[in-house]
Parts: C-alpha cells; sequence; structure tokens
C-alpha cells in the first residue's frame, strides 16, 4: 500500500522533484547551522544574540570602519544602532541649501560628535545664510574641519559669528563664496589652532588699491599651509603670508598680480618653507632668486609660468640643495632647458622625482640627472621633442634607482623599449603615451623580458597638453603609473576612422593569432 499511495501522489520523479523546490522549509537569517527539524522554532529561543551584547564602543569602531552608505543601512536596523552611528559619526557632508536650515536641529543633534564638515551646494541653488551657519556653530562648537562651497548667501557677519563659537578650527577651505576680508580676519583673529587655509574664487575681496589686508591674526604661530587660487587680488594675503612664522607650504595658483616682489619680502621675512607651487602666475626669474632664499627647499612646482628661465633655476639649484621633487611645464616656451637642469643635477643630489613638461632636455642634461641624482625613483617626460630613443638609452643605463617611468608625446620608438629590458634594475612601472613610434610588439617584447614590469602603452591621436587642473595638483598625475597591461583594441568604436596605433595594434594582434595557428599545425 505505501507503494501505491506515493504513486498517487507523485506520478513521476521529475513531478516529485519540481514540488519539492516549489515548497522550500524557512530558514532563520541569523542561524545558518539550525537543521530543517528546528526551523519551526523562534530563532530567539535557540540562538543567542550576541550583537546585543557588545558594548556601544565595540559597536561604534565596527562603523567607523564602513563606508557611508552601508553606515545608512545600518542606522535602520533599531535605535540603538541609529543612536550609536550617529554618535560616532565624525564626518558630515550636507547639502547646503537654503531648506537646510529647519532641519539643522535635528540633524546636529544627531551627530552630535562632528569634527569635519562639508557645506556644498550647487550652482543654481541659494545656499545656506548666516542663521544656518551660526546655529551649526552653536551646535558642533569642536568643529576642527569646514569646507564652503558655493555658499554665496553667508556674509562676513555669519563668518565672524562662526569663527568665535569654533575656535577649535584647524582647517578651513572655501571656493565660491562671497563673504570679503572681514570675514576672513575674523578666522584668523579668532581660531587660534589653525594649520591649513585653502581660499579660492573669494568673491566678496575688494580688486585694487582699496583690498583691505587679510592676517596674520592669531594663526601666525600655527598657520602650516596656505593655498590661494584664482583670486583677483590674492596678494592681500600677503600680510598672512609674511606673519606666519611656522609656514611650510605655499601654493599659488592662477592669482593675478606681479608677484616678485611679494615673494621677495617672504623671503625676507620668513625662512621655513619646504614646499612651493606656483602655477600660472606672473613671477620671473626675480622671483625665483627670492625663492632660492629657502635653503630648506624640498618641493618645486613651476607650471606655465613663462617669464622663468634657466638663470632662475640656476639660482635654486645652487641654493636649495634639499630639492627631492621638481615639477616643470614649460608651455612650449623654450626658457627652460639643458643649461638649468644640469645646474640641477650638479647641485641637488638627493632628487627623488622629476617631471618635465613642454620641456626640452637633450642626451647631456638627462646623462648628468641620471648620473649624478642617484636616488632619483619617478621621472616624466611629456611633449619632449628632444627625448628619443638615445636619451631613453642614457635612462636605461644610468638611472640605477629609477621605479617608475612616464613617456608622453615624445619621439621614442621600439629601440628605446629594448633599452628598458636591460637597464633601470629597479624599474616596476612604465607608461608610453602617445608615442607613435613604439608598437605593441616592442610593448609585448619589454613585458616579455621582464616579467614584473607592468607596462601601459596607450597610442591615442595627440591632445592639447594641459599639466594643470582645478585643484591645481596636476602633475602628480604623470607621475602615477597604474599597473595594467597592454589592452586589446576597441572594436565596437564609435569613431568612424582608424587610427594608425589602432590597425598597429590589430596588426599585432592577427599576427599573434596566426603564429599561434601555425604552430598548433606543426605539433599535430
Amino acid at each position: 500500500m505505501g507503494q501505491s499511495t506515493s504513486t498517487a501522489a507523485f506520478s513521476s520523479r521529475r513531478e516529485f522533484s519540481n514540488s519539492f523546490r516549489a515548497k522550500p522549509k524557512p530558514t532563520p537569517f541569523f542561524s545558518p547551522m539550525l537543521t530543517d527539524e528546528s526551523s519551526d522554532f523562534d530563532v530567539s529561543d535557540t540562538a543567542p544574540d550576541y550583537i546585543s551584547e557588545l558594548p556601544d564602543e565595540c559597536l561604534a569602531y565596527i562603523f567607523q570602519s564602513l563606508t557611508s552608505g552601508d553606515r545608512k543601512n545600518c542606522s535602520l536596523v533599531c535605535k540603538r544602532w541609529l543612536t550609536i552611528e550617529g554618535q560616532s559619526r565624525h564626518r558630515l557632508s550636507l547639502n547646503a541649501q537654503a531648506d537646510l536650515l529647519p532641519q539643522i536641529p535635528y540633524l546636529f543633534s544627531r551627530f552630535d560628535a562632528v569634527t569635519k564638515l562639508t557645506l556644498k551646494c550647487e550652482r543654481r541653488s541659494v545656499s545656506i545664510g548666516d542663521d544656518a551657519l551660526i546655529l551649526i556653530s552653536c551646535k558642533c562648537r569642536n568643529l576642527m574641519r569646514l569646507k564652503l562651497r558655493a555658499c554665496r548667501e553667508l556674509t562676513d557677519t555669519g563668518i565672524e559669528a562662526f569663527a568665535k563659537n569654533c575656535k577649535s578650527l584647524k582647517k578651513l577651505s572655501c571656493g565660491s563664496c562671497t563673504f570679503g576680508a572681514k570675514g576672513m580676519n575674523a578666522i584668523l583673529d579668532n581660531c587660534a589652532s589653525l594649520e591649513e587655509l585653502s581660499v579660492k574664487r573669494l568673491r566678496g575681496i575688494t580688486n585694487g588699491a582699496a583690498a583691505k589686508p587679510i592676517g596674520p591674526g592669531v594663526v601666525a604661530s600655527s598657520l602650516k599651509t596656505i593655498c590661494l587660487k584664482e583670486l583677483y587680488n590674492g596678494q592681500c594675503f600677503g600680510p598672512l603670508i609674511i606673519g606666519a612664522k611656522n609656514l611650510r607650504t605655499l601654493k599659488l595658483f592662477r592669482c593675478s598680480g606681479d608677484w616678485d616682489k611679494l615673494l621677495e619680502v617672504i623671503a625676507d621675512r620668513t625662512s621655513g618653507l619646504v614646499e612651493i607651487h606656483l602655477e600660472r602666475l606672473q613671477v620671473s626669474d626675480v622671483g625665483l632668486a627670492a625663492i632660492s632664499n629657502f635653503s630648506n627647499l624640498e618641493i618645486l612646482h613651476l607650471v606655465k609660468t613663462p617669464e622663468c628661465t634657466n638663470l632662475g633655476l640656476i639660482s635654486i639649484a645652487e641654493h636649495c640643495k634639499l630639492l627631492r621633487k621638481l615639477h616643470i611645464d614649460g608651455w612650449k616656451a623654450n626658457r627652460i632647458g639643458d643649461e638649468g637642469l644640469i645646474a640641477v643635477a650638479k647641485f641637488c643630489p638627493n632628487l627623488q622625482e622629476l617631471v618635465l613638461i613642454a620641456v626640452n632636455p637633450t642626451k647631456l642634461s638627462l646623462e648628468m640627472l641620471s648620473s649624478n641624482c642617484q636616488n632619483l625613483e619617478r621621472l616624466a617626460l611629456c611633449g619632449s621633442n628632444t627625448v628619443g630613443d638615445a636619451e631613453i638609452s642614457c635612462i636605461a643605463a644610468k638611472c640605477i634607482a629609477l621605479k617608475k617611468l612616464c613617456i608622453k608625446s615624445c619621439p621614442v620608438s621600439d629601440e628605446g623599449m629594448e633599452a628598458l629590458a636591460s637597464g633601470c634594475p629597479n624599474l616596476v612601472k612604465v607608461k608610453v603615451k602617445k608615442c607613435r613610434a613604439v608598437t605593441c610588439d616592442g610593448a609585448d617584447w619589454l613585458r616579455a623580458s621582464r616579467g614584473s614590469l607592468a607596462v601601459n602603452l596607450d597610442n591615442g591621436e595627440p591632445e592639447p597638453q594641459d599639466a594643470s587642473a582645478s585643484d591645481g595638483g596636476a602633475q602628480e598625475n604623470v607621475v602615477e603609473f597604474p599597473s595594467i597591461v597592454v589592452a586589446a583594441p576597441n572594436i565596437a568604436s564609435s569613431s568612424t576612422g582608424r587610427s594608425a596605433s589602432f590597425k598597429s595594434r590589430l596588426a599585432c594582434t592577427f599576427r599573434r593569432l596566426s603564429v599561434g595557428n601555425s604552430s598548433s599545425r606543426n605539433i599535430s
């Protein structure tokens, strides 16, 4: 009878299998070790809730290791998690539109431990005003970092009240705001712990002789980094730069006015600068001569400063012998070349990183740099008409410590790649971009010769050389080499014409396929 009952219930094995899959038994989510027999019981009766026994401090530490999205999801689990997640969050970024004001009391009662705050508003929206910023400053008196972006409704009054309430501020970054010198001076007069100041497109600063001087205030002994970007009258920050006795880093990007005289005054009053960035600035060899007084200078970026010549670079090399990183974008002016680079090779033996964009060094200067700078680890040569196979061969033979090499838009061929195969014993990454004479065969051969070497070849169409970016830190991108290999051509391209590089890579692919097929036929 058992057999007949089974046959009546399930006419075939397939029906039995389908019926079994259609009605699976529920499995408890938090207890994967429970058997099917125990699945009908309450999970809370069989498995202890270890998470509820975790101390708040441990749970907060776990939350700090999660991404922002995961933290938001965790805050929805229960009231305890919601509270702990809010109390353990130190970073907060808010959309600083005008309708944020009524939400501020709730937000900062939940996130009462915030020390790093970003307030960013879209260009076409109305930003928060003074009332909102003052309310935030009352709720976050321990704020240490503040970033303001496009908060155009803030005035000197709101900034002044904020400065009086948040005196522990260490870092301030403001961009596309409209408050002026009075608000900035309020920050400098009240935030005695301020270490970093970044100002970009501050519209409220009066242009011309009527501009009110800014600084130094009480931050004269604490300020270490100043970054000024795209200011019509950035020289009104002169008193702040001069008065900051412990200033270590100065970055000036696209600020109008003649900076030679101010640099001379800065060099006379301060001596501790170790890093200087000058980009699209009206500065000449006079300013570079003033910079040479900073004998402890280690990092120098000269980006698109066409009035700077070999004479200024020689002056820096002779006096700044601790130089470790040098970035030069000659902007096709051809005013910095072998003469200045030879001086760097003679007097700066500690050089570790060299980036040359739109500069035309020859074998003479590159050989001296390779021989004298024994610690040179990162080298980038971009947009140079004089760097060919002979120069690359020289680098391969002399640069013993070189680890990363970037060659872009230079007349280098496969012969230069062959030289790299036997030179630079510590080389780990090579990036070759827009060098038409370098083929995929050459890159493949180099990779095969040195298996641990990461080679990136990109023979794309030429594009305008531009070492600058909105944040002013463009040339680091030249030195960083992604550890990827030569990619196969993208056949489904939207472009109608095929470039020479595409054809060459396609030809290489077909050659490898044909070789593989012929070899397989021979084996068979």
